[in-house]
């Protein structure tokens, strides 16, 4: 459904710019504030961060924006939608979660979910692979 945008924006190449530069940079760009209307989730393993809009807004042109901006460019940053996927990796679950427990959390949609085909334990890693019969179901 390529006409639903995603309300993620990922940012590549973060490693020039600190953690409190580049959600000073967001919210001068969106003219949003940091927690209440977005929020960023750094992941400096793969040098990226990810800014998720809790606030309804163009994100292609944001990103349009972005890609246009002079500090994201002298920072040599990169700006694009986080895709749609119906897999999530969910971590840091407890060493007794079931499979069970996991469909039922994240079908709920109190949480944001939405029906469950497949949950995957990787308990070497405390962790889940949950997959979604459709992409509206992952938060």
């Amino acid at each position: 459904d390529s006409a639903e945008a995603s309300s993620s924006v990922v940012f590549e190449n973060i490693e020039r710019c600190s953690p409190n530069c580049l959600q000073m940079l967001l919210e001068n760009i969106s003219g949003l504030t940091i927690d209440a209307d977005f929020t960023v989730e750094l992941i400096p393993e793969i040098n990226v961060a990810v800014a998720t809009f809790v606030k309804s807004i163009d994100t292609k042109k944001f990103v349009e924006k972005c890609s246009q901006h002079k500090r994201i460019r002298e920072f040599k940053m990169t700006a694009r939608l986080l895709e749609l996927t119906q897999t999530i990796k969910a971590e840091n679950l407890p060493e007794s979660i079931s499979t069970d427990y996991l469909t039922v959390y994240f079908e709920s949609t109190r949480n944001g979910g939405g029906p469950v085909s497949d949950v995957q334990l990787l308990p070497e890693e405390n962790s889940a692979i949950i997959t979604f019969c459709d992409h509206k179901g992952n938060t």
